[in-house]
């Protein structure tokens, strides 16, 4: 029989009662495999159940609530649900289920929550963000860099709860990950929280390198020779995709320092020391981050440099050609007055000497200026 197809059932019915209602249609389903998929092919929010003993996965017979009262009376193995973007109605009945806190459900329903770590009662709530880069060909003042996601987690004694928002980050393959380790899946549910929390920085240090990537290539194009004409859109866009990125990571720190130094009833002692290898990890996205924010300010800070001196530049040229043309203009505005009695108004040479006088003139001043760099 298959757990997951039982819970398609129970999330539509909403109710634990639901659950028992379902099991005689359900013994006749075969067993779909959700690991991979972001949400399952039948419609439902349920990608993923199955119970692990020893840390090995275990095939169950029976409805969801018979698997769990058998793991609860055992007191042996735990239960992994995966869930992606559930609805209030599909999530009722698997909170009364495992008795969840109303406001960690609420928060696992409407998403859009900062990383953070919550204690109800004997379960822990954890909330990931999850960062994917997202591939561009050319960086523009409308690139997307880096799109987010959530992963909540409700860990008890005998259940690890993951529901993710947005369309990456699966967990398909790191839960084929963990059960290829069974001594590390055979401490308990927080070792599968762990596993999460490194997957995602892991995530957040694949992302900052492939940012890095992006400035490089802004910083190239800023101080190469045509950098006055860079674009600054691209830069103001990566410092908001940046900003995105840090909103994620940043908070995160508290939450994991809590896993690593306080005791937890729901967190097994030797799962600790690997909380603080996670967390010295998020120290290092951290301190990229913010290089790249300071980066990102530099180049910003030359870029609005270069277009300055550009302008000097061209103010200058301007100026020079002002004061050669000022020549002509003021000889030319002289002679246009118009008296009767002006020097050299009759004499035969007078229009010759005139030309000669402005062009010497303008001569002599497009040297100076050349020679001083203006033109």
């Amino acid at each position: 029989m298959s757990m997951a197809g039982n819970l398609r059932k129970v999330t539509s019915l909403g109710g634990v009662g639901g659950l028992r209602k379902v099991a005689r249609l359900a013994r006749r389903r075969p067993r779909v495999d959700l690991s991979h998929p972001a949400r399952s092919p039948l419609g439902s929010s349920v990608v993923n159940c199955v119970t692990y003993r020893e840390g090995v996965r275990t095939p169950e017979r029976g409805d969801l609530v018979d698997t769990v009262e058998r793991v609860r009376k055992s007191r042996e193995g735990f239960v992994w649900l995966g869930l992606h973007e559930p609805t209030d109605q599909e999530f009722a009945g698997i909170a009364e289920l495992f008795d969840l806190h109303p406001l960690a459900v609420e928060d696992a329903i409407e998403a859009h929550q900062r990383p953070k770590l919550e204690r109800y009662g004997e379960t822990l709530f954890a909330v990931f963000k999850t960062v994917c880069y997202v591939e561009h060909e050319e960086l523009t003042a409308t690139s997307e860099v880096v799109n987010t996601g959530e992963i909540m987690v409700f860990v008890g004694a005998d259940f690890v709860i993951t529901v993710r928002h947005g369309r990456h980050g699966s967990l398909g393959p790191l839960r084929e990950e963990l059960e290829s380790d069974p001594g590390q899946l055979a401490k308990g549910p927080s070792a599968v929280l762990h596993a999460l929390a490194d997957h995602v920085v892991d995530d957040y240090l694949t992302v900052t390198d492939a940012v890095q990537a992006d400035i490089d290539q802004v910083e190239t194009d800023v101080f190469s020779e045509t950098g006055a004409r860079a674009d600054p859109g691209r830069i103001y866009q990566l410092k908001r995709e940046l900003l995105e990125l840090k909103r994620a990571v940043v908070p995160l720190s508290r939450p994991l320092e809590d896993l690593a130094t306080r005791p937890i009833r729901a967190v097994d002692p030797e799962i600790q020391a690997y909380f603080r290898d996670v967390s010295d990890h998020l120290l290092r996205a951290k301190e990229q981050i913010a290089a790249f924010d300071e980066l990102l300010n530099s180049i910003l800070q030359a870029h609005l440099a270069q277009v300055t001196v550009a302008q000097n530049e061209d103010m200058r040229k301007i100026t020079a050609w002002a004061a050669i043309v000022a020549v002509p203009t003021m000889v030319c505005g002289v002679y246009g007055m118009n008296f009767d009695h002006m020097p050299e108004l009759h004499w035969r040479y007078g229009y010759g000497m005139v030309i000669g006088v402005i062009s010497v003139a303008c001569l002599a001043l497009y040297r100076g200026f050349r020679r001083s760099g203006w033109l």
